[in-house]
């Protein structure tokens, strides 16, 4: 394996949602790899964008705002100026740069664990009694931080601003996938994703895929990659592109 390209002539099955592949695939490349970008989602803005507003005003004007991905961050951007008096809390560091890119510059987001756990060791959130606190994002996923926010006795509000939907595969995600070989890695960062994937590729195509490595963001979806089929899976230390990135980058291929 190369220093300068850890990843040369290894495919990169990139699995993040439909447009928003390029700058990941940019990176493999850097890299010496092949990128395969096969979305396992769709985002879409919510319909209603005058009922976001308000909601997103009246959230903007309490005591915490929490942005559970960056794409909450811009189709709440696209609604409104998100200009606040309320303490501003990123579930990562990813998020955080877009509130940075949405002349938001001081959120709090946890250094190590950048996931709701994390979210939830902040010490913004130890005590919520009687606090206003939006969650701001998209339906769906674990819950957690729905569950232990209202626990710690904060009035909640959830502002759905974008929904996940199921992405349109074809012949462009699916032909590369059947041409995979041993040296190839998968980047998953979502369980939705996943089951998206299991669900619209042709047989073939998936049983190509999960030959490949696992690159995955959690010991969550470890377990979540081992039921689905993946015999080798890798953690990474966190969902953002470069530690995914890293995880592959330390892989033996060569002895595969």
């Amino acid at each position: 394996m190369s220093r300068s390209l850890p990843l040369r002539n290894v495919s990169v099955v990139i699995t993040r949602p439909a447009g928003t592949a390029g700058p990941l695939a940019r990176r493999v490349r850097k890299l010496g790899g092949i990128p395969i970008s096969v979305p396992g989602l769709s985002l879409r803005a919510t319909e209603d964008a005058s009922a976001v507003g308000v909601a997103l005003r009246r959230a903007l004007d309490g005591d915490i705002v929490i942005f559970t991905s960056p794409a909450a961050v811009r189709f709440a951007a696209d609604v409104l100026p998100l200009a606040t008096r309320a303490a501003v809390i990123a579930v990562g560091r990813g998020t955080a740069r877009a509130l940075r890119t949405a002349n938001v510059p001081d959120a709090h987001f946890p250094e190590s664990s950048q996931n709701s756990e994390g979210v939830l060791g902040l010490p913004e959130l130890a005590d919520l009694q009687g606090k206003r606190v939006a969650l701001v994002g998209a339906p769906g996923g674990r819950g957690l931080l729905r569950e232990q926010l209202a626990l710690r006795g904060a009035s909640l509000e959830e502002i759905h601003v974008y929904h996940r939907v199921a992405p349109r595969i074809d012949r462009r995600h699916i032909d590369p996938l059947l041409k995979l070989g041993r040296r190839s890695a998968v980047l998953i960062s979502s369980a939705e994703a996943l089951e998206h994937l299991r669900r619209a590729l042709v047989a073939p195509a998936w049983r190509k895929l999960v030959q490949a490595v696992a690159v995955v963001s959690s010991e969550r979806l470890r377990d979540i990659a081992v039921e689905a089929g993946f015999r080798r899976v890798a953690v990474a230390t966190s969902a953002l592109p470069s530690d995914l990135l890293r995880a592959a980058s330390a892989l033996s291929f060569t002895s595969r």
